[in-house]
């Protein structure tokens, strides 16, 4: 079966191609915190039995998490699921506008149900302090927006989100990037989803706690569109494991803070570093980011050097042609801790220079 191996995090098929083990790659095409967070095992009992097809013990802990009604909160198998049945809500409202350069799921998504879409161009460059005012998306229907956006890692500010509310029959906004950003969470637009059920918010657990492989993430909207989105799911989406350990991060108010708050330290700071240090290297330009990966561009084209770093230092980068607007000329590189990022360093300068 024949995968986009330009996405992010692949690496059992790219150690496949290369000859080595997937252990021996050090990935920063995927975005991830650099650590994940000690876990208690689930019962046997929770991993013998069928999960709850309500996810009652989950959607509790993250609606009081919220400050929200439980209703409103779905929990699905990573973003990428609860994309497809906003989607399918996109695709009935009319025209969806997508700003672009974007990430590929929602194309993706909107594709699986013939929806119309028209791609906006974001300007390719931006001022670095954020957050940001959101350009104007110009004219549709639907309106998908990701906060902090990737690929860019601009951050929008929550009053220039909250305009288009009005102007939009449905806002998607994907935040999944948003819980490791420092004051972040000031701009997230969660808190309007009761008055506007026009609003979709999509998170992910898997970025903020680096837990990938179990596929967590969860929607908040009107209750009635949920109903209607876990009508047309099929009827475990979320395993028994998965929920154990999402009730367990997000259930206990105490711990997500002092993790989430060991993040954005990360984030704020190595993103700072590695910004001035990418700077200095020859023939790429980095573009300011206020997430934890960053944007770099050149004049000529950058697959000879991602390749070289693949074969011969072992390291991912990420490879932006999946992004719609976006070419060879650019690479996107996940923040990692301190010593992978010294190692992307010395590898990137090495080859720039060759």
């Amino acid at each position: 079966m024949a995968v986009d191996l330009r996405h992010g995090g692949n690496r059992e098929a790219l150690a496949e191609q290369l000859g080595c083990r997937p252990d021996q790659l050090l990935d920063a095409s995927a975005s991830l915190a650099p650590w994940t967070p000690r876990l208690r095992r689930p019962s046997r009992q929770s991993v013998r039995d069928y999960p709850d097809r309500r996810q009652q013990r989950l959607r509790q802990a993250i609606a009081e998490f919220h400050g929200l009604d439980p209703h409103q909160v779905l929990p699905g198998n990573g973003a990428a699921e609860l994309f497809t049945w906003a989607a399918r809500d996109a695709a009935r409202a009319g025209l969806n506008v997508l700003p672009a350069p974007g990430f590929a799921d929602y194309s993706r998504a909107l594709s699986t149900w013939q929806a119309t879409k028209r791609h906006e161009p974001l300007p390719l460059r931006w001022a670095s302090g954020f957050p940001q005012t959101f350009p104007d998306p110009g004219w549709g229907d639907v309106l998908w927006v990701c906060n902090p956006h990737n690929p860019t890692g601009q951050l929008w500010s929550r009053p220039s989100l909250e305009f288009l509310l009005d102007r939009f029959a449905l806002v998607i906004c994907d935040e999944a990037f948003l819980p490791l950003v420092p004051q972040g969470e000031q701009h997230s637009l969660i808190s309007r989803v009761t008055d506007h059920p026009n609003l979709v918010v999509i998170r992910s657990l898997t970025k903020l706690f680096g837990i990938a492989g179990l596929r967590l993430g969860y929607a908040v909207a009107a209750p009635d569109r949920l109903q209607q989105w876990q009508a047309w799911r099929d009827p475990w989406p979320v395993n028994g494991f998965a929920e154990h350990v999402a009730v367990q991060l997000i259930g206990n108010s105490g711990r997500y803070s002092r993790w989430s708050q060991r993040v954005q330290r990360w984030t704020d700071q190595e993103g700072h570093w590695m910004q001035q240090q990418l700077a200095d290297c020859p023939g790429v330009e980095p573009l300011p980011s206020a997430a934890n990966f960053l944007l770099i561009r050149s004049e000529r084209s950058l697959l000879p050097v991602k390749a070289t770093l693949e074969q011969r230092h072992r390291i991912l980068l990420r490879d932006c042609r999946s992004f719609h607007g976006l070419d060879q000329r650019w690479l996107r590189i996940s923040l990692m801790q301190r010593r992978d990022n010294r190692r992307i360093l010395a590898a990137l300068r090495q080859t720039l220079k060759a």
